[in-house]
């Protein structure tokens, strides 16, 4: 005992001895400061804790920067001088410009003889790389701010002092390389846009004194770590400097001759060469073109002599290559791919060049072949950008050359292959690129199809274990992935579709002769043959695909075992769910198909079961009405086979999957254009669901007991449940179905819910944990999802109201507001919302009613914290946003406490990290704004200016500069510019603040003006009032222009990041809104023209 409390007295001496260092009274104590350092980086248990307490007290006092200068001159620990130069970075990003000119010069002297100092000793300079590093970084972040106008002789004396020793001047193309790199790669969030140019230009002048020091270390420098770090630098500048750098001096030969048979400088230089590959040239310039050819060639000639030849396996290579090796290789495929991107037509356009195009492209096809799949994807981007070139000269070859048939199908347009790819023999009549890469296109077929990845559809997967199974998380990257091969393939399908059904069937026949077979092999196969559908003529594609689900099914019989089956019957159903086209136009082998897969549900492994129900859904989407029509030699609709067997097909299938057969069937009977026979045929398909609830409700009526049973509780909610799945494929059309269990249902709602609350008041709120009670639960949730699914979808909008509404809101809206938080459902929320989306209009009382009921019990739930109750913030704000935008009266019954709530609620919904809680906030507000400016001059609006105009300004310029809340920058800003045009174009006729805040006759625009530069300069008292003024003038000129008004106020976010900034610093950047749905939109247009780029299930479908 004596001995703890000894050990525990030394520690609080330990403890108190360290905290000398944050007395900032005394000059610090180095060796102490040292103490405590080594304390944290090698102690343990509580002094270690302690010691990094104060380490962190002592690096944010304000007045730690003075003791900087004595840390990194005196102190003998590396970490503690790190802690000395990251005090010196903050006070430089934060507070630089606040210093006297005395104390800046002196600490931009000090770091720079530190660096000099630490260069000259050998020693030091090659076992403190990391300490020069961090000092070089803090000495940019001066340049940030001090250079050109405070130190325009800064590249100057850089370059001069290069001359005293080596490792200056290498540590200088380190300053030099990060320097670029703050500028012109970085400064994007760092630095206002005025200031980013300022010193891109700055940087531009003076770069000719750069690149002759850069120059002369590649052209004289005998040292290796020297001319890496020249050849590192120049890599940092290449890609803006003017060009007459590098095509008016010898840089391209020095680069491609000099240094790539060295292991050291090789990576760097194919890096550099990179580099160069993506400048664009300007045309007709041909001295620029020839220097483009001649460096490649010696690139190429350098590698295959002295690293690489193009005969090489490069897989086995890279398998047992070491890190830099592998590294060069993924340098190596960056730079061809960058080069042959950019510069491909330079080789094709010379028949001489010829080889060295089609050895560029055999080094490309040896590295495909390599199994990393990062390296992969480099080079399937190039295959993508090759391949679709290829496709498109074909596709603009004039309609009058193609043959009289294929006339009739392109008509007058040039040549679309929406109807399949052109046959390769006609394709020789013409002199096109594609017959150049014939062979390079073969050998890139193999490759492709013998690394397909998995499509998302396919459920059953090899685990690492080597085991099947059935997966359950799906990798947005493998989808990407087989994304990317898919859409090469169908390019390369179109260049020669005989060629590519002839490795496909060749490698499927040695599948069934067992000499290739493997779950790799057939699954690659099959999913490459899955994924080219689209690209064949009807014809192609009918012999193609006949034999290809021959071969797949005669594998299924002659395959023994559980696992070999499960791989096999998935790859078929992969392989018929991608044909619906095929499918539509032979019956008999879709009804085969189908057959099969109802044959399939009753596998026991449980991964083909969910992929024969998901194959069954999508085939039904595509061929739904093939099921309805009674086909040749039937004697009925496939549908009255399917419902008559459905027992029987279903038997073995979970509940989950039971569903999706029922919403499969839903897609098809909703195709019956007969309304008599589709809802005979709904009744039918409901029949047995039907059954089970008519007894259900009969004895329940009887025995109320019943609902506690957990088994019944579970049998109810699946026959909800299946109710949900058809309503949800056959919509409107589930009106008869409905009607059959309505009202039953909502005597059931009720029923549950008095069980749940009988529950909770026996047991408290632990009760809503239990399994009997979330059973019970279940069962309403269901409930609210069926109905809010119909009315979401219904067209009878009368019936609703007069049928379907009150009811509902009588045995929901009193349930929800009665109940404890923690036993109300979020779907009452989500079904209300729906209600008032599609009939808020025609109920005016009702919304009313719905607002009374869960406004205030939910707003208590969520205003507490941000994370409580999830489910229920998001669906509170989605019901007021479409109360707000569809029945905005509804807000004006509310009594003034309750619509300052209101208000309060929009402005908490601001400040949650929740996106979808977030967004729906602003643009409530938003809608808000708008309803209010709608109705013009009269009290209720006048009112609502006075009481709540500045709480929305103030809220939305909390979030704004909040960096929590970047993403809902664009919203933000459009709220504060509505706000500000209210008041500019004077559409607020009352005054906005309330007497006696002002000397009267202040007009709003003057208030306005004095109540944000007030705020701001209470926030951020660090920004003078030149830079309040000069924002605030510039905010209220930009109200009208989107852009330059974002412009601006992204500066000011730059701006009080940091202290002392420029008050000038202001100039408008285009902003880039929308422009990537616009690009995606473009693509699936300009997809949906080529056959098979657009997977089936994305086509839209066509009445057959």
């Amino acid at each position: 005992m004596t001995r703890v409390l000894k050990i525990k007295k030394n520690n609080r001496l330990a403890i108190t001895i360290m905290e000398g260092i944050l007395d900032f009274s005394k000059e610090l104590d180095i060796t102490l400061l040292d103490q405590v350092v080594e304390t944290f980086y090698q102690g343990s248990g509580a002094q270690q804790k302690e010691a990094q307490t104060i380490l962190t007290k002592f690096q944010e006092h304000p007045d730690a920067w003075q003791s900087a200068d004595k840390i990194l001159q005196f102190s003998q620990n590396p970490h503690a001088k790190f802690i000395g130069l990251s005090i010196l970075d903050k006070l430089i990003t934060t507070k630089w410009k606040l210093l006297p000119q005395e104390h800046r010069i002196g600490i931009r002297n000090f770091i720079v003889g530190m660096i000099i100092s630490m260069c000259q000793d050998d020693t030091v300079f090659q076992t403190q790389k990391n300490l020069i590093n961090k000092s070089d970084l803090t000495l940019v972040q001066i340049l940030k701010q001090e250079w050109p106008q405070n130190w325009p002789e800064f590249i100057p004396e850089l370059i001069g002092s290069s001359s005293a020793s080596v490792n200056v001047c290498e540590n200088n193309m380190v300053i030099l390389k990060l320097l670029s790199e703050e500028v012109f790669d970085f400064s994007a969030e760092q630095m206002t846009q005025a200031k980013a140019l300022h010193l891109k230009t700055s940087m531009s002048k003076e770069f000719e004194q750069i690149f002759k020091l850069c120059f002369q270390v590649l052209e004289q420098g005998s040292s290796p770590s020297l001319i890496v770090a020249a050849l590192e630098s120049l890599l940092r500048y290449l890609h803006w400097i003017p060009y007459r750098y590098i095509y008016e001096t010898n840089i391209l030969e020095l680069l491609s001759t000099k240094f790539l048979a060295s292991a050291d400088t090789r990576s760097v230089t194919l890096k550099c060469l990179t580099e160069v590959s993506s400048l664009d040239l300007p045309d007709n310039n041909s001295s620029m073109q020839q220097q483009t050819v001649q460096y490649f060639q010696n690139t190429l000639q350098q590698i295959a002599s002295n690293v690489i030849p193009v005969t090489a396996d490069l897989k086995s290579t890279y398998a047992t290559a070491n890190g830099s090796d592998q590294s060069f290789l993924q340098d190596f495929a960056m730079f061809l791919t960058t080069y042959l991107s950019h510069h491909r037509s330079l080789l094709e356009s010379n028949e001489n060049l010829k080889e060295l195009l089609l050895n560029a492209h055999q080094y490309l096809i040896q590295l495909s072949k390599i199994d990393e799949r990062e390296l992969f994807k480099t080079t399937l981007d190039y295959w993508h950008n090759l391949v679709s070139d290829l496709f498109y000269e074909v596709q603009h070859l004039p309609a009058n050359e193609l043959n009289p048939l294929m006339q009739l199908s392109v008509g007058s347009q040039a040549v679309s292959t929406g109807s399949g790819a052109i046959s390769p023999e006609f394709m020789k009549r013409f002199p096109l690129k594609k017959h150049i890469y014939e062979e390079i296109c073969s050998q890139l077929r193999w490759v492709i199809i013998e690394n397909m990845v998995k499509p998302e559809e396919v459920l059953v997967v090899e685990n690492d274990e080597g085991e099947i199974v059935r997966e359950f998380v799906k990798e947005s990257d493998t989808i990407q992935l087989y994304k990317s091969q898919r859409e090469v393939l169908v390019y390369l399908t179109h260049l020669n579709v005989i060629d590519t059904e002839e490795i496909m069937i060749s490698k499927l026949a040695r599948q069934i002769d067992g000499s290739e077979w493997s779950w790799h092999n057939i699954n690659t196969l099959s999913w490459a043959i899955g994924s080219i559908s689209g690209t064949m003529t009807e014809d192609t594609e009918k012999r193609f695909v006949v034999t290809v689900i021959k071969d797949l099914l005669a594998l299924t019989e002659k395959k023994r075992g559980k696992d070999n089956k499960a791989v096999v019957a998935s790859d078929i159903m992969y392989v018929v769910g991608q044909y619906p086209r095929f499918l539509k136009a032979h019956w008999n082998f879709l009804r085969t198909v189908i057959l099969k897969l109802f044959e399939f549900m009753h596998e026991t492994h449980e991964g083909v079961q969910d992929m024969a129900c998901d194959t069954f859904i999508k085939i039904v989407q595509k061929c739904k009405y093939h099921f309805v029509i009674q086909q040749p030699r039937e004697s009925e609709p496939f549908i009255q086979t399917i419902i008559r067997e459905i027992q029987k097909t279903t038997s073995d299938l979970q509940p989950q999957q039971v569903h999706t057969f029922y919403k499969a069937c839903g897609i098809i009977i909703s195709e019956e254009r007969n309304t008599v026979e589709r809802t005979r045929l709904l009744s039918e398909l409901m029949q047995l669901p039907n059954m089970a609830w008519d007894a259900i409700v009969e004895q329940s009526t009887a025995n109320p007991a019943l609902l506690l049973d957990a088994e019944t509780v579970k049998i109810i909610a699946n026959i909800i449940k299946t109710n949900v799945a058809v309503c949800s494929s056959m919509g409107a059309d589930f009106y008869s179905q409905l009607g059959h269990i309505y009202y039953n249902m909502l005597q059931l709602y009720r029923a549950v819910s008095s069980m749940i609350s009988e529950q909770v008041a026996k047991e408290g709120l632990i009760a809503t944990k239990t399994p009997r009670v979330r059973g019970l639960r279940t069962i309403k949730r269901e409930i609210l999802k069926l109905i809010e699914i119909y009315i979401s979808k219904a067209k009878n909008l009368e019936e609703v109201v007069k049928v379907l509404v009150e009811p509902l809101l009588n045995a929901v809206l009193e349930d929800y507001m009665n109940n404890v938080p923690d036993a109300r459902d979020a779907e009452v929320l989500n079904c209300m919302t729906t209600v008032v989306s599609k009939v808020g209009h025609m109920i005016p009382q009702g919304v009313i009613l719905i607002l009374q009921s869960v406004f205030e019990c939910t707003l208590n739930m969520i205003n507490k914290d941000f994370t409580e109750y999830p489910e229920h913030r998001v669906e509170f704000y989605k019901l007021l946003r479409v109360i707000n935008e569809k029945s905005f009266a509804a807000f004006l019954e509310l009594p003034p406490a309750a619509f300052k709530l209101f208000v309060d609620s929009i402005c908490w919904a601001f400040k949650h990290n929740n996106r979808d809680v977030e967004v729906n906030g602003l643009q409530i507000a938003l809608d808000l704004v708008k309803n209010i400016e709608k109705m013009g001059n009269i009290p209720f609006a006048n009112e609502f200016y006075k009481n709540y105009f500045f709480i929305f300004v103030s809220e939305t310029f909390y979030v704004l500069t909040d960096s929590d809340h970047k993403s809902g920058f664009s919203k933000q800003s459009t709220l504060l510019m509505r706000l500000i045009s209210l008041v500019y174009d004077n559409k607020i006729s009352v005054p906005i603040y309330q007497d006696g805040e002002a000397p009267q006759g202040t007009t709003n625009q003057v208030y306005l003006n004095q109540y944000l530069a007030n705020m701001l300069s209470n926030v951020f008292p660090h920004l003078s009032a030149d830079q309040i003024t000069g924002f605030l003038t510039a905010l209220t000129k930009q109200y009208k222009d989107h852009i330059k008004f974002n412009g601006t106020l992204r500066d000011f976010l730059v701006q009080i990041k940091e202290v002392g900034g420029d008050p000038t610093d202001y100039l408008f950047a285009e902003e880039k809104e929308n422009a990537l749905q616009e690009q995606h939109r473009l693509e699936k247009e300009r997809a949906a023209k080529i056959g098979g780029l657009l997977k089936p299930s994305e086509l839209d479908d066509e009445d057959d």
